[in-house]
């Protein structure tokens, strides 16, 4: 331990060393990490990664787009979208950042974070003959991890992933092909990789707006009904995502089940546009067989991904899902309404296993028809959004809330989520993720105090009507945080967070009745980044956790160095970490710099160190080669266990 303090107080003192691409990497690095710290999704920041690096590829040109271009810009606001948009309109041209920065609902962090996702540049006949030239891009990603293997997978233990990516004009297309760990490199008859998706687009600017054949991504509204994308978090601590947009996209990540395959197509007319897709593929599911072999019921889909045993392959594709959707929206003034229908078909029967109260309320049938209106209307310095679903049970599910600017200083956000027991949607993930029974009230602030000094904050209490995992009856959970942020000019920043969380969980039973007991767990996370020079910075990390029930305490400190070699085309990241956990529910998640279009949150737990360093080189600007070698060590009763990580990563543009 004491090596490593003596390591992390030299580093502080070095005066050498971002470049724009270590700074492109870290932004967005932590722009994933805020968006997804609260999803309960793992795969939730690798999602944003990837989108945020094809947002860099093709930034928003902000002069000359309309507010559904700029809506592109997802981590910002509904409310900071239309103020953007108003202000082009009004007052033309945005000339710098600084603009940016002095409209309602934004500031320096915020115009700072921005500025590598769009363009002020006019969109000139240069411009114009630019984009009609044909692009092209292939990515592979090769992940080896020392001892991770099973001697009943199919296939070798490295992940692999390759995406490819042309673009002309409006049209574009891509393949994305991803082989797990266990999973064979080619199965099935033709021989194709585990996970295979490809779609061609068309995007116009006249009535018909966009035109996708093959795999696309849905979001309709808040999602309640259709969102094959991330569903996103309730933040405790920022203004953004409480949004209620609609986008159909080309599908280009790598999550198995969550997307639709088929056509879709959108059609504008003046200030109504109409949306249409349809759908028919394959998911994974548990299938019961009947005696003569055929499908006779579904017992629960299967969301892993993972088919690396004969288990899991029996899972693979064995369900069709054929889905029909139609969305209109009407834009009128400040205010904009929609309404979207929603059918879909399942090839057998969805039957939960009988026994289990927890799933009474669960999807039953082969069927599954839903719909929803929506809205979201802009009243001066406040947006109003919400919506209303109604399934073929006639059960509901509504969504509520504002956004406030009370002052330019001030922002605030309120919203009420309800769903009824008995409402379902296979595809659909509204605010704050899975659609369990219950109500939720959540609210936040973000107040900038003093010049530099910004403090925000909020809560959220969600009361489960029903019984969950481990938990078998009505319950409820809070969660509190309270963050304050330090950027006294451009080369530093200090941020300090406070969070409690109360979650219950059954207790000792009491006449054969569980007792309902409460679980805490306080974080105190601080942050410290330093650039000393346009080529070396430097981040400092401390994470503390403290569990009451199990008076478990757990502590993290962290070390980065990014840095670009003078006159060298090569960027090293680097950091060294050492961790000090009593158990498992103390347990600390950091997040590490990584390949493009990947991502690394590993769980710290026990006693030990984590390092890693990444090296990136890049060929005149066409082609780049990355890799990553981590290496944690876990003490343990007999010494230290050590476990690699090889990543390597090599991309080409043409």
């Amino acid at each position: 331990m004491k090596k490593y303090l003596l390591l992390f107080f030299l580093l502080s003192f070095l005066k050498n060393a971002c470049a724009q691409e270590i700074g492109l990497a870290e932004s967005i690095m932590l722009i994933a990490e805020e968006l997804s710290a609260n999803e309960s999704d793992p795969e939730a920041a690798g999602n944003y990664i990837e989108m945020l690096y094809e947002l860099y590829e093709n930034p928003v040109s902000l002069n000359t787009a309309d507010e559904d271009e700029m809506l592109r810009l997802f981590f910002l606001s509904d409310f900071q979208v239309k103020v953007l948009h108003e202000h082009v309109r009004l007052s033309g041209k945005i000339v710098s950042l600084y603009e940016i920065a002095a409209l309602p609902g934004f500031n320096r962090d915020v115009a700072t974070m921005m500025g590598i996702f769009i363009t002020l540049d006019d969109n000139n006949a240069a411009g114009q003959n630019s984009r009609g030239r044909w692009r092209n891009r292939i990515l592979t990603n090769v992940i080896f991890k020392d001892g991770e293997t099973d001697t009943a997978w199919l296939g070798p233990p490295s992940r692999v992933l390759t995406k490819y990516r042309f673009s002309s004009g409006g049209f574009s297309g891509g393949i994305t092909a991803e082989k797990d760990p266990g999973e064979s490199f080619l199965n099935g008859s033709p021989p194709m990789p585990d996970m295979f998706s490809g779609h061609l687009a068309w995007d116009g600017e006249g009535t018909v707006k966009k035109i996708i054949v093959g795999d696309f991504s849905a979001r309709f509204g808040q999602g309640i009904v259709l969102n094959t994308g991330i569903a996103h978090g309730l933040s405790l601590h920022s203004p953004g995502l409480m949004v209620s947009r609609s986008l159909v996209k080309p599908y280009t990540s790598t999550d198995e089940n969550s997307f639709f395959r088929g056509v879709a197509t959108e059609i504008s007319f003046k200030n109504v546009s109409l949306s249409l897709l349809y759908s028919d593929n394959n998911i994974d599911a548990t299938v019961n067989f009947g005696a003569n072999g055929n499908e006779s019921s579904v017992q629960s889909f299967y969301t892993s991904g993972l088919h690396n045993t004969r288990t899991a392959m029996k899972k693979k594709d064995v369900l069709n899902d054929r889905v029909y959707a139609a969305n209109v929206t009407y834009s009128f003034k400040n205010t904009k309404a929609g309404a979207l229908w929603s059918y879909e078909t399942l090839s057998a029967p969805f039957v939960p296993e009988t026994g289990n109260a927890e799933k009474a309320f669960s999807f039953k049938g082969a069927l599954n028809s839903a719909g929803a209106v929506y809205y979201n209307s802009f009243i001066g310095r406040i947006l109003l959004f919400g919506e209303i679903s109604v399934n073929e049970a006639l059960k509901i599910a509504a969504v509520q809330g504002l956004t406030a600017r009370l002052s330019d200083r001030l922002a605030v956000n309120l919203l009420f989520r309800g769903y009824e027991k008995g409402f379902n949607a296979i595809h659909g993930k509204g605010p704050g993720g899975a659609s369990l029974p219950g109500t939720t009230m959540f609210g936040n602030f973000t107040f900038e105090a003093a010049r530099h000094l910004f403090v925000s904050g909020g809560c959220e209490i969600t009361d489960y009507g029903w019984l969950r995992y481990n938990i078998s009856s009505p319950s409820y959970k809070t969660r509190r945080e309270l963050r304050v942020k330090y950027t006294p000019f451009g080369r530093f920043s200090a941020e300090t967070s406070y969070n409690c969380s109360v979650t219950t969980s059954d207790g000792e039973e009491e006449n054969r009745i569980p007792e309902l007991i409460e679980l805490t767990a306080r974080n105190l996370n601080t942050v410290f980044r330093y650039s000393i020079t346009d080529r070396l910075s430097l981040g400092t990390k401390f994470y503390f956790r403290f569990v009451e029930e199990a008076s478990e305490t757990g502590m993290l400190l962290a070390q980065d160095l990014n840095y670009h070699v003078s006159g060298l085309p090569l960027i090293f990241w680097l950091r060294f970490s050492v961790f000090n956990t009593e158990g498992w529910d103390s347990r600390i998640y950091v997040y590490e710099n990584d390949l493009i279009y990947s991502y690394s949150v590993p769980a710290f737990s026990g006693e030990g160190s984590k390092n890693y360093m990444m090296i990136s080189w890049k060929i005149r600007n066409r082609a780049e080669l990355r890799f990553r070698y981590a290496i944690m060590s876990r003490l343990s009763g007999t010494g230290a266990d050590n476990i690699s990580d090889f990543r390597l990563q090599i991309s080409i543009s043409i």
